[in-house]
């Protein structure tokens, strides 16, 4: 697939977006799965937040350093 230069950048944040996007659906599609098993209403508490918050920092921080790591 060949693209215009600068092109390239909206095309990794339409991937980016979608991707997000669909893994969030994914996460809520579990959360709500689990819930239905349980036969309970959603009802994530706060230390279960917090972790699931972390884990998305943590994720985010080892993609930023994804370049560097090949330079080294």
């Amino acid at each position: 697939m060949e693209t215009r230069p600068g092109n390239w950048k909206a095309m990794a944040l339409v991937i980016g977006a979608t991707v997000g996007a669909l893994t969030g659906l994914a996460a809520a599609f579990m959360l709500v799965r689990r819930a239905e098993r349980r036969g309970e209403s959603l009802n994530v508490s706060t230390g279960e937040g917090l972790r699931m918050g972390l884990l998305v920092m943590g994720l985010l921080r080892e993609v930023a350093a994804l370049p560097d790591r090949g330079e080294r």
